[in-house]
């Protein structure tokens, strides 16, 4: 136990045989319960895992019928926790590439009631630049942005992390079942914590790569996947938390700019059409089309510091 409360880590593996006992071996003494999930892997993960199990009474085996991605196995481990009274659970991968020794770091603000969840910030590292691929740090930081828009927390970077821990009262409001289960989860998570309010905090911790893990994710393929993710999450965020849960004027904004920024298409096209066509750029067009532009842009500018200001007490 941490401060009198029950803390169970939860790692999501899928073909992780050759990492998962050394990831196991590292958790700290005050973990309750380890909860590995196993998400239908084609190697011996849960034979290496149950082997582990004899000598330590500490860890749990949860194996899904058919592969879910890390987020299905990730709420396989989040309902295991809340049907256990879990007071903090951590969700770490079983690659080695998350530090074992951080994970009192995230469990710390929680128990003294500061945060509802905290997430590791690999990215505010002086270390980062260099030990992160290149690809995957920039692909980060454009996500990272992404995500303070579609979230609500415009305090936290480093979306695409994983390395969590989460409280009993939010892990046990949220609904894991409608959470994305492919790549793009941590990102899901923070929206549907948003929703709800819950307070979240970056702990910094170090980037661990070249460990003998094997990634199945195509940076240039996920970034567009995950973007398109963020865009119609953040419409269903504006729609549970500002019109359902509790109406903000903010939507107003995000409603006339984002109408005047599709205005602005067709008015464009039809200004480029009489440059090209008649050499002639009819003023009155012109002058509409700056118009929507610039407008639809101050409108979306105000809606964001809305937001931002609305949030600032999650910090």
């Amino acid at each position: 136990m941490y401060q009198n409360k029950l803390v169970a880590v939860v790692i999501p593996s899928y073909n992780e045989a050759k990492n998962i006992a050394s990831v196991i071996s590292g958790i700290p003494k005050f973990v309750d319960h380890i909860v590995v999930v196993d998400d239908a892997s084609k190697d011996n993960t849960a034979e290496v895992v149950r082997n582990l199990s004899n000598d330590n009474k500490r860890l749990v085996l949860l194996q899904n019928s058919k592969n879910l991605g890390c987020g299905g196995a990730l709420a396989t481990g989040y309902k295991w926790a809340i049907v256990n009274s879990i007071d903090i659970a951590v969700r770490m991968d079983g690659d080695g590439q998350m530090d074992a020794n951080d994970i009192e770091r995230l469990v710390e603000p929680i128990a003294n009631g500061e945060v509802d969840y905290t997430k590791a910030n690999r990215l505010f590292s002086g270390e980062a630049y260099e030990k992160i691929p290149k690809v995957r740090f920039y692909g980060n930081a454009i996500l990272s942005l992404l995500t303070k828009i579609a979230s609500g927390y415009w305090h936290i970077a480093d979306s695409q992390s994983g390395f969590s821990a989460i409280g009993k009262h939010a892990l046990q409001t949220v609904n894991w079942d409608k959470m994305y289960k492919r790549y793009g989860n941590p990102n899901d998570v923070l929206i549907l914590l948003n929703i709800f309010n819950f307070r979240v905090r970056d702990v910094i911790t170090q980037p661990i790569y070249n460990v003998g893990e094997k990634s199945t994710m195509r940076v240039r393929k996920v970034i567009f996947t995950i973007s398109w993710l963020l865009m119609k999450r953040f419409f269903f965020r504006l729609r549970e938390k500002y019109i359902i849960r509790d109406f903000h004027p903010l939507v107003f904004f995000y409603f006339f700019g984002f109408l005047l920024q599709i205005l602005s298409i067709p008015l464009f096209i039809r200004y480029i059409y009489y440059w090209i066509e008649y050499d002639h750029i009819p003023k009155v067009n012109f002058l509409a089309w700056m118009f929507a532009v610039i407008m639809g842009v101050q409108f979306i500018l105000f809606a964001m510091w809305f937001d931002m200001d609305s949030n600032k007490h999650l910090r």
